[in-house]
């Protein structure tokens, strides 16, 4: 395995992100390639590890002012053996080829754990929506589509939101396509319901995030009733994740974004989260002003110089870090295992960094892998391209019931796979294996 991380880092310098996936990947699998001689015959670790296609452009747009923008757009197509490429749009100025390819190579696996038929890719741009006008983010988005539209379809490669994408971005990307092609196709989810968009869409990868924490807790006979937790991010993911919590009967103390986190000892309830939701989706506002309407909490403005963020040091059940990648460290995860955090679900792509991984591995917490805890989200996505197929709209409720049996299963696959190749109750290895297999037999399927 050392010799294909070797190779990886050589061919592609400077990706951290991605080694850092392959590594993760490559280190479960050790043991299903030792069974399998074929899988080395077949350099199969080099083709799954090697996009099949890589797209980078120029996304030209004028903002208000009159003055041209230029930003730098991706699509990146790791690898389309059981299906269509199905994957994110991220807008943030993070964005870079590595994350792409990071998250590209991720959902490959995430999307074979659904049991449905759905490639892997990711795009986006450094494209910051934050503090810009409905109209300069439409120019962007229609230059953008401008660029993209012929190398994606309904049967070829399919977009779904992610980071700085919502329903207003997928709706202004959407209308592009459809001028350019003549055509209303399936092309984007996330869509609003008057485009063909799915109930819970919005909601899946926090509901979905929730229902496999409470199947972890079911299989040591405990619910999420009571429990404390701890939830970084106050985005989609992190609203969704807390109000299904709620819901639960758990008890949510913290939200986050990127200038610092509130602690809230009472609990953030259904109302409290009702606050929150209209001040990040409406105002745009941040964190920070939760403690101007609810004094007896408390605000810690973050610090960049720390290797650890206080939030994760605060006495707890469960950890739900729903921001983004590699924001829990070690440190962090040391801090969550003295005070005795039992269970660490993944609500972002890779939030836990390969150290705290190794922490929680060790310790033999509950922990759940983002390619297998947050997969409801591209679920409810193949839920909505297949009623997009049908021309018609499934019920809240059917939805719903559909993403639960989901997680329900893809739970059960881990913990199966995990048992299969002697690492009972290890999560991590169980999605990485099972979501591998799946992929690799299908190449092996169809050749070289």
């Amino acid at each position: 395995m050392s010799d294909i991380l070797s190779f990886i880092k050589t061919k592609n310098p400077g990706e951290h992100e991605f080694h850092q996936a392959v590594e993760n990947v490559t280190a479960s699998v050790r043991t299903l390639i030792d069974r399998h001689p074929e899988y080395r015959q077949e350099a199969i670790l080099k083709r799954i590890t090697e996009p099949e296609k890589v797209f980078m452009f120029c996304v030209p747009w004028v903002d208000d002012q009159g003055q041209v923008q230029i930003n730098r757009g991706f699509r990146v197509g790791m690898n389309s053996a059981i299906g269509p490429y199905v994957g994110g749009v991220r807008f943030h100025p993070s964005v870079s080829l590595s994350i792409m390819k990071f998250l590209a190579f991720e959902q490959v696996f995430k999307n074979a754990l659904t049991t449905m038929n759905m490639g892997g890719a990711c795009g986006g741009a450094d494209f910051e929506p934050k503090g810009r006008s409905d109209r300069e983010v439409m120019r962007f988005c229609q230059s953008f589509m401008t660029e993209l539209h012929a190398h994606i379809g309904p049967n070829k490669d399919i977009l779904t939101a992610d980071i700085g994408v919502g329903t207003r971005e997928i709706g202004y990307l959407f209308g592009m396509y459809k001028k350019i092609h003549k055509e209303f196709s399936g092309i984007l989810t996330g869509k609003s319901l008057t485009l063909g968009g799915s109930l819970i869409r919005p909601e899946a990868t926090g509901y979905g995030t929730v229902y496999f924490a409470a199947q972890m807790l079911a299989s040591k006979n405990q619910t999420l009733e009571g429990k404390k937790c701890l939830i970084s991010g106050s985005g989609n993911v992190a609203q969704h994740t807390a109000e299904k919590l709620i819901e639960l009967g758990a008890v949510v103390l913290t939200m986050s974004d990127s200038s610092g986190y509130i602690y809230d000892e009472e609990g953030i309830d259904a109302g409290k989260l009702d606050y929150i939701k209209r001040l990040k989706n409406f105002r745009r506002g941040r964190i920070m002003e939760y403690i101007n309407k609810y004094s007896d909490a408390v605000y810690v403005e973050r610090n960049a110089t720390l290797d650890h963020q206080p939030m994760w040091d605060i006495s707890a059940d469960c950890a739900f870090p729903c921001a983004t990648q590699n924001e829990l460290t070690g440190k962090d995860a040391r801090n969550l295992m003295k005070n005795k955090v039992t269970l660490v679900c993944e609500g972002a792509d890779m939030p836990c960094s390969t150290d705290a991984v190794e922490i929680f591995l060790e310790e033999k917490i509950l922990y759940g892998p983002g390619k297998a805890a947050n997969a409801g989200g591209v679920a409810v996505s193949g839920l909505e391209m297949a009623q997009n197929s049908m021309r018609l709209n499934w019920p809240r409720q059917e939805v719903d019931a559909r993403l639960k049996t989901i997680m329900k299963n893809i739970h059960a696959i881990c913990l199966d796979a995990a048992e299969e190749y002697g690492q009972p109750g290890n999560y991590l290895a169980g999605a990485n294996i099972a979501g591998f297999v799946k992929v690799v037999d299908a190449m092996l399927d169809q050749g070289v």
